[in-house]
């Protein structure tokens, strides 16, 4: 869930320096329960992904979709491609609301499934139905005027989301690997933001990647935004298919 390697970045401390949190099962009434502890409008919920290809395996899906997880092993070929994608980028430093996303450097080791989830609900459409003085809330307002490096702090300083995932990580239906555990898994989330751009957001990346943009009506499951985002993103790491999705969307109740 995340990578052991030393900081890609600079800024950050190596592995073995950093908090670790227990891997989150994608599991989603484990994911829809610790959003909404940490502040997201019981209006929304996760739900699986069962095909990015099937119109009618998508239906199933309550629209419009706001954000899209991606839960997938790390392969050679992912991390060739990463690599060298990341190359030719600077790292980010965007700050302040002005900015069409609010993005997350990762730090805590084995807490993408959580990085995920916080870029669903604190960016795109999502965002507006975050509570008022909630945890997710407090995040938002004092992580957006700071920088990355500043911004990672405020996630690894914060104990009522450590106890929120904490509490969640526990409760899966398999056995939960320790916080220190290597674990290959890793998450990646794609959201439509403000500005009608499709994002991709990742903590181990050099910061948020705008895939290209969105018409009016498209959300994160329409087949511009499926084509763009989730489709090419397997394109790149090698046609590896073992992965799986969530979606973030209205509830069902």
């Amino acid at each position: 869930m995340a990578s052991n390697e030393a900081d890609p970045h600079g800024g950050v401390p190596a592995a073995s320096d950093r908090p670790a949190f227990i891997p989150l099962e994608a599991n989603p009434e484990l994911m829809t329960s610790l959003l909404h502890k940490l502040g997201l409008s019981t209006s929304l919920q996760v739900h699986d992904v069962y095909s990015l290809t099937d119109p009618d395996m998508l239906a199933f899906i309550p629209r419009p979709a706001l954000a899209l997880l991606m839960v997938f092993p790390v392969s050679a070929a992912y991390e060739s491609a990463r690599l060298a994608e990341d190359s030719l980028l600077e790292d980010y430093s965007g700050k302040g609301p002005q900015e069409p996303v609010l993005w997350f450097r990762q730090t805590i080791r084995n807490a993408c499934g959580l990085m995920g989830l916080l870029h669903a609900a604190i960016n795109g459409p999502a965002r507006q139905l975050v509570e008022e003085g909630s945890t997710l809330d407090k995040i938002m307002k004092d992580a957006t005027p700071l920088d990355p490096v500043a911004r990672a702090r405020v996630l690894e300083t914060n104990s009522e989301l450590a106890n929120a995932h904490k509490s969640a990580a526990t409760q899966g239906d398999t056995e939960a690997p320790a916080a220190t555990d290597d674990v290959d898994l890793h998450y990646v989330c794609f959201v439509k933001a403000e500005d009608g751009g499709l994002w991709e957001l990742d903590g181990r990346r050099k910061g948020p990647l705008k895939r290209g943009e969105l018409g009016k009506d498209d959300d994160v499951l329409s087949q511009a935004a499926l084509t763009l985002g989730p489709l090419k993103f397997l394109e790149r790491g090698g046609g590896d298919l073992r992965f799986s999705c969530v979606a973030l969307a209205g509830s069902f109740d």
